[in-house]
């Protein structure tokens, strides 16, 4: 089994580059512990972890782990009291605006008050799709202020530009038929960039970034 990509690790924390499609922890649905992050990284580590945050099972991008139950505590509470800047990078279809920040409230369901939610966002390239350049493409910075539920894939619905193999928000049919076209099946486009945040020990700031996602690259290079 492939080793997970550490992308940093001390005597408290450890964090990874989550590929798409894996499970942070183990659901309601029977998995093999090859599709969940935690069951992974503690057979490849050999040792406990805890989690700190989620990502939704088909982001990729960094994920962090506490390696002891009192810094888990510690680091979500970094995330909790919003000292923790997350920074994400989507493709979607068409041109998007150059900046742009949404501050539509959100639901968690149906039925359930709207809470305030914030995200900032900024283009950093429209070009062609490399296998069909017949697709205008759109490379997207996001950076939630808030953490509602599925909050950046909501805000760029809204917008009208919704994530690229994102079959829960977008249309279904566009959906295959984007994936088709584009060569990506029904993977979803959007990546965990990175993370800045206190370490809960030392105080020191902590800045990790995973590398540009592969199939972002084969598809889009503006």
């Amino acid at each position: 089994m492939t080793p997970l990509t550490i992308l940093y690790q001390d005597e408290f924390l450890v964090a990874i580059d989550k590929p798409a499609g894996m499970l942070v922890h183990a659901g309601r649905d029977p998995e093999g512990p090859e599709w969940i992050a935690m069951k992974r990284l503690r057979d490849q580590l050999g040792r406990r972890v805890f989690t700190v945050h989620r990502l939704d099972r088909p982001t990729s991008g960094v994920l962090l782990f506490a390696l002891d139950k009192e810094t888990s505590g510690l680091a979500q509470k970094e995330f909790e009291q919003r000292r923790v800047t997350k920074t994400y990078r989507a493709l979607v279809c068409g041109a998007y605006p150059a900046t742009w920040t949404c501050e539509t409230p959100l639901q968690a369901e149906e039925g359930e008050p709207f809470r305030e939610a914030s995200t900032r966002f900024r283009c950093l390239g429209t070009g062609p799709a490399l296998t069909d350049p017949s697709i205008e493409i759109s490379l997207v910075e996001a950076v939630p202020l808030t953490g509602r539920y599925h909050q950046i894939r909501r805000h760029l619905l809204e917008a009208g530009f919704p994530i690229i193999g994102d079959f829960l928000y977008g249309e279904v049919d566009r959906s295959l038929a984007l994936g088709e076209r584009l060569g990506i099946g029904t993977r979803m486009l959007l990546q965990a960039k990175g993370l800045e945040l206190r370490h809960p020990h030392t105080g020191a700031t902590l800045r990790i970034e995973a590398d540009d996602d592969a199939e972002f690259l084969r598809i889009f290079r503006s």
